[in-house]
């Protein structure tokens, strides 16, 4: 019997081709878990070569099936608590049950902006998703585990820009450090139900989230695309120990132990997996 054969767990933010929400409703797939996948995108554009034509939330529904498990593709903005609520209710009526959250939905915003600088407007729309939509599908997730009875794992996927500051990111570090404050408190308020809530903090990982900035440099320095990619790695390479940049299998390994009876112990805490980078 596979280790979470039985078990729901619901992935936020699972559409991107390299994001770390597919790889992570993957693993837990192969662990014989049902997954519920949730974006705002259904199928968001890969810059990676290969890529193109990648059918995003459909697709993935189909890569967990042939793995065993049951998939459900939803839709939804995780700052809008009415989507939310209409999501877990959509969950509950199929399933019957959340038993783990893993919460990776998130937005970068600007890199390399002045605090100064920074508009009102992207401020905004950083603390939005980052907090406040951690807030709002934690919440719910909460309220269903603990209606159950049974116990459950949430994990979100914070940052280590929430354990220290990162000039031209301020919005991001403020979102981060608030994602940590929340899976601390949470930690507090829900161990009563046997509820473990833990934060996984990304060093630097290959994903989809810098596509369109090395877009931006290819163009302006006369490169291609692969080029501008490779020279960012090279670079970030070289101020991590291990000497290279991690994966999203690499996270979904963490993220699966979490949610896993590996854990049982294991809640308010936030662990970092980046190379030995701090």
């Amino acid at each position: 019997m596979k280790s979470l054969e039985g078990k729901v767990a619901l992935v936020t933010g699972a559409a991107s081709k390299r994001g770390m929400g597919r790889a992570i409703a993957l693993r837990l797939a192969r662990e014989g878990a049902n997954a519920v996948i949730i974006d705002k995108h259904p199928a968001p554009k890969s810059l990676f070569p290969g890529d193109e034509g990648w059918g995003g939330l459909d697709a993935e529904v189909d890569e967990i099936k042939a793995l065993g498990s049951e998939a459900m593709a939803i839709v939804m903005d995780i700052c809008n608590s009415k989507e939310v609520d209409a999501a877990l209710a959509r969950t509950l009526e199929k399933f019957g049950r959340i038993d783990m959250l893993v919460h990776c939905a998130a937005v970068r915003g600007p890199v390399g902006l002045p605090t100064v600088d920074l508009s009102e407007e992207d401020w905004r729309t950083i603390m939005d998703v980052n907090a406040t939509g951690s807030f709002l599908i934690t919440k719910a997730v909460a309220k269903a585990m603990i209606a159950k009875g049974e116990g459950g794992r949430i994990v979100i996927i914070a940052s280590m820009a929430g354990l220290h500051g990162v000039a031209g990111s301020v919005a991001y570090c403020a979102s981060k450090y608030a994602t940590i404050g929340l899976v601390k408190t949470m930690a507090l308020e829900l161990g009563q139900y046997k509820i473990n809530v833990n934060a996984i903090n990304p060093g630097a990982i290959i994903t989809n989230l810098r596509d369109e900035a090395f877009d931006r440099i290819s163009k302006a320095e006369g490169t291609t695309w692969e080029e501008a990619q490779q020279a960012d790695y090279k670079m970030m390479s070289a101020n991590i120990p291990l000497g290279r940049l991690g994966s999203t299998d690499e996270i979904a390994d963490l993220a699966y132990f979490l949610v896993s009876d590996m854990s049982t112990y294991v809640t308010g805490e936030t662990i970092g997996i980046g190379g030995g980078i701090t």
